[in-house]
């Protein structure tokens, strides 16, 4: 099937990591047309699937945008709405990996007459999106897409309550490719060195910085933990929110952590860190719609305490597979990692269980044959 994909980001988050997956299962006769260049383009190239950027700079809308932006907005997408509904000609699907991607994809779909798929990849509540954005994504859902594909149970009931159609969208997990991350390599000798990390247990975050990230969560809590207890922030500030990376430093500053939180940076060997680390923690304070960075630790071999709520409650058995905390909760989330940090050996079994269920229910090669039927059962 050929399949013409559009994401907005010229960046590389869990959106896009996901859709490189799906898209090379269709590489052979298929397109990634992104909104913008970045790290994302490059890594499709490194996959061999076949991309190009329409459009250099993004449309500027953001999630908390009122009607009169997404007006004014408007001039800027019309170009790129003609540009894609021509591009499409050659395909048989515009597949839309975002909601940008899908305001363009859905008027791109109209003219060029061609079926519109939606990944839906958002939980789209208050806590996310603005109310006009999340009119405006259901409204088009609604009226322009054959298929919604919902990245999980979460973010299937969050589009019907705002109003979609309950009969066009099916839930489809993220995949995995568990030989990723079976990496036999420690690198604690390494980080040691490289960043000063004293021993002891490391407790890490991999994640964008963000407020609804939750980081200030776990450094929080972190002032109630034994000294031995350090935390390792992998990600860095993707979208404008580098003020938030300023709070973060002013609060361990403030409650004297200096030594004990450690700043990675962006880091593209995760599957390695996760594994030298003796727990992970997910601290989202708004619902997350699925939790990339809860299977991508299991898969690794290491322990995770996630938010209890959105999508990670599908991922995560209490206590069988992990560890469900109550988001912004940092003294409840110190009692956990307490708990881990004395009881290595339930910790290391929960491990165990949490590699087999990752990887019996979240396999790159389950989430792209389910795709295909889909595909083929609302399109052909």
């Amino acid at each position: 099937m050929k399949v013409l994909f559009l994401d907005q980001s010229g960046q590389l988050g869990g959106a896009e990591l996901s859709l490189t997956d799906v898209a090379k299962h269709f590489q052979d006769q298929s397109l990634v047309c992104l909104f913008e260049e970045g790290p994302f383009a490059e890594k499709l190239a490194v996959e061999g699937i076949s991309w190009q950027v329409i459009q250099h700079k993004a449309p500027s809308i953001s999630k908390e945008s009122g009607i009169v932006q997404g007006l004014l907005s408007i001039r800027q997408l019309l170009p790129l709405v003609l540009a894609v509904a021509k591009t499409a000609q050659a395909y048989q699907l515009i597949y839309a990996n975002t909601q940008k991607a899908l305001v363009v994809g859905a008027m791109a779909s109209v003219l060029a007459r061609k079926p519109l798929v939606y990944h839906l990849r958002d939980i789209l509540s208050a806590e996310h999106f603005s109310p006009i954005n999340r009119k405006v994504a259901v409204t088009l859902a609604n009226t322009c897409a054959t298929l919604v594909i919902a990245n999980s149970q979460a973010t299937r009931q969050a589009f019907i309550d705002a109003g979609g159609k309950a009969e066009t969208i099916e839930v489809v997990y993220n995949g995995f490719d568990p030989q990723r991350y079976q990496l036999e390599i420690s690198l604690r000798q390494k980080l040691q060195a490289e960043f000063g990390i004293p021993d002891g247990f490391w407790v890490g975050h991999f994640s964008r910085f963000s407020p609804w990230k939750g980081q200030d969560v776990l450094i929080e809590a972190l002032q109630y933990l034994d000294p031995g207890v350090r935390v390792l922030l992998v990600g860095k500030a993707l979208f404008g929110e580098d003020e938030y990376v300023q709070h973060l430093q002013a609060q361990i500053q403030d409650y004297g952590l200096q030594d004990r939180v450690h700043f990675l940076g962006f880091r593209s060997d995760i599957p390695a860190l996760m594994a030298s680390c003796d727990l992970v923690a997910h601290t989202s304070t708004a619902p997350e719609p699925f939790g990339r960075v809860i299977v991508e630790a299991m898969l690794a071999g290491c322990p995770v305490i996630a938010a209890d709520a959105g999508g990670a409650t599908e991922l995560v058995e209490h206590g069988t597979t992990g560890w469900l905390c109550p988001p912004n909760d940092p003294q409840q989330l110190a009692q956990i990692i307490a708990h881990c940090q004395a009881e290595g050996d339930q910790r290391l079994q929960i491990a165990k269980n949490a590699y087999a269920n990752a990887v019996q229910n979240f396999s790159v090669d389950q989430t792209n044959q389910a795709i295909a039927m889909l595909l083929q059962t609302y399109i052909a």
